[in-house]
């Protein structure tokens, strides 16, 4: 996510949308269907400090200004990384589907009792907040497949996997923007893991009969299940964070199985539970409602195979590695301003040791003139966390200052 407005945060509508976006109003939780306790109506003060610019997207953001201070994660990553010396785990396979994928002989609960020990709640710090998704086991020694908006820009992931008491630590293996996939690691040494199991997707059809499962609303706890359909595949969204951001993505599989925020990274499966998915974005159906029946989830194969490039430490623009630098600004643009205009500084920051504040412009990082808001993510971006880089800045009152800050780190 770039240095950006403050709180334009991950919750993305998708573009055009066929209503008045609106933010979620605890007013009119749609009542969840089918199986598993109904998530809670989550209370206002949490509601509104989640930005307001959604239809839908399947992530829980805990606290305005989430956004401040985090460095561009969005932006592609041109730098190539060095091939890792560790030995590359083995491919994840793909079964072929189970006859009867439209069949809704299998009861929900039934389908989801295959899957949900291999999902996992997945919560980040973002700032002075915090955010909810959800995940799924690839691994039995915790390799974890999840959507990049779920993870990125965060400074801390904690994992809680389905029969363990304790929650684990984990880090970013790599993402690819352009996708919306990442693979997280627990930090642990742990084995025996039970891990989901994917279908070859490129024999669905309109009309099978799917479970979508995930951690909805954030609430932990054992995953929520819904049943619904295929309604349609191969679809075109995009997706955006707050105003400035969006990105397209294809080949997604669209559905009307409810899904909440707090549901992303969560399994799309068939009849069998096999994966046949990963929930990735929806949008809402209606004035103020905090679910949707218009689901979207990045097919099976598209997600296994960006999974097996990064298990792979595979060489790529595409794909970025471990952790990127941030400074700790949120900033926007202006047409009478050349550089970014910060309007916010995240406390204890590289921006704030350096004595940035409110109102001040920045104009440079490194050899990089900064002349937007956009650019100034961009810069950033192209030095490593731990890095020092000289920043160049315009007080409020004037004054040009330029200091030498050593750059954070977070998950892209």
């Amino acid at each position: 996510m770039s240095e950006k407005n403050q709180g334009e945060r991950d919750q993305r509508p998708l573009t055009p949308p066929d209503q008045t976006l609106v933010p979620p109003s605890p007013d009119a939780v749609a009542p969840p269907p089918v199986w598993g306790p109904p998530p809670p109506a989550p209370n206002d003060s949490l509601w509104h400090r989640v930005a307001a610019f959604i239809v839908l997207i399947a992530v829980v953001a805990a606290a305005a200004g989430a956004g401040i201070g985090w460095s561009l994660a969005r932006a592609v990553n041109t730098r190539q990384v060095a091939q890792s010396t560790a030995q590359p785990e083995s491919p994840i396979t793909q079964v072929t589907p189970s006859p009867g994928g439209s069949s809704n002989s299998a009861s929900t609960e039934a389908v989801a009792a295959k899957v949900i020990p291999a999902i996992v709640d997945i919560n980040t710090t973002l700032g002075n907040g915090q955010a909810a998704g959800t995940g799924m086991l690839i691994s039995s020694t915790g390799e974890i497949l999840t959507n990049d908006h779920v993870v990125k820009g965060s400074s801390s992931i904690t994992v809680t996997v389905q029969g363990r008491s304790q929650p684990y630590s984990a880090h970013v293996v790599g993402v690819d923007v352009s996708q919306d996939v990442a693979v997280i690691q627990i930090d642990d040494s742990v084995s025996g893991l039970p891990t989901v199991k994917f279908a070859n997707s490129s024999s669905l059809q309109v009309g099978d009969s799917v479970v979508a499962i995930g951690n909805a609303l954030g609430q932990g706890g054992t995953p929520h299940a819904t049943q619904g359909h295929i309604t349609a595949l191969n679809q075109t969204i995009t997706a955006s964070e707050g105003r400035a951001n969006s990105e397209t993505l294809s080949g997604m599989v669209q559905s009307d199985a409810l899904i909440y925020e707090g549901d992303s990274g969560g399994a799309l499966v068939n009849s069998s539970g096999q994966v046949i998915g990963m929930i990735t974005a929806g949008q809402a159906q209606g004035f103020r409602t905090a679910a949707s029946d218009v689901g979207y989830a990045v097919a099976a194969n598209t997600a296994v195979n960006v999974a097996n490039r990064i298990r792979a430490h595979e060489q790529s623009a595409e794909i970025t590695y471990g952790q990127v630098g941030y400074l700790g600004v949120s900033v926007s643009g202006s047409a009478s301003t050349s550089g970014a205009v910060v309007v916010g500084v995240q406390s204890g920051s590289p921006a704030a040791s350096a004595g940035i504040t409110a109102g001040s412009v920045i104009t440079r990082i490194g050899g990089t003139a900064v002349t937007s808001a956009d650019s100034l993510g961009a810069a950033i971006k192209s030095h490593q966390a731990g890095e020092q880089v000289s920043v160049t800045w315009t007080a409020s009152g004037g004054a040009t200052h330029t200091a030498t800050v050593t750059l954070g780190a977070v998950n892209p």
